[in-house]
């Protein structure tokens, strides 16, 4: 697998980080941090997220897709495994990038969670003010 080549894109959610690398191939198959798709992510939600671009664009080509997600939780490394797969499709044909920003796919969501300040509790949650 070292000789062929592949198309390489990174895809960014929060604090998710996901390496995605697309090789050519007769049929569909994923491989997210050396296990099966359906192993890393039990639930149905997610995995409809990962392989949306791919329905999107219906390539009639087939990819293996090896991903290295890191960081974040399950549903942030859902979407940032998304956003990589779409980067990697618009490298791959670029005549795929209307449809993909069309549908928001290659805008990488840039929501963080606040920082906490000093004198609150959490980044708003105030004390309970007591008269006495």
């Amino acid at each position: 697998m070292a000789d062929k080549k592949y198309i390489a894109a990174i895809g960014r959610r929060k604090n998710a980080t996901a390496q995605v690398r697309l090789t050519p191939e007769s049929k569909r198959t994923f491989v997210i941090n050396e296990r099966a798709i359906d192993d890393y992510f039990t639930v149905e939600e997610y995995r409809k997220v990962i392989q949306s671009p791919l329905a999107l664009v219906e390539t009639k080509d087939g990819f293996h897709i090896s991903i290295v997600v890191r960081g974040g939780g399950i549903s942030a490394q859902a979407d940032a495994i998304r956003h990589g797969i779409a980067r990697a499709l618009e490298k791959y044909n670029a005549e795929l990038r209307g449809e993909l920003k069309s549908a928001g796919y290659l805008k990488r969501d840039p929501r963080r969670k606040e920082r906490k300040k000093p004198g609150l509790r959490k980044a708003r949650k105030r004390p309970a003010w007591s008269k006495r």
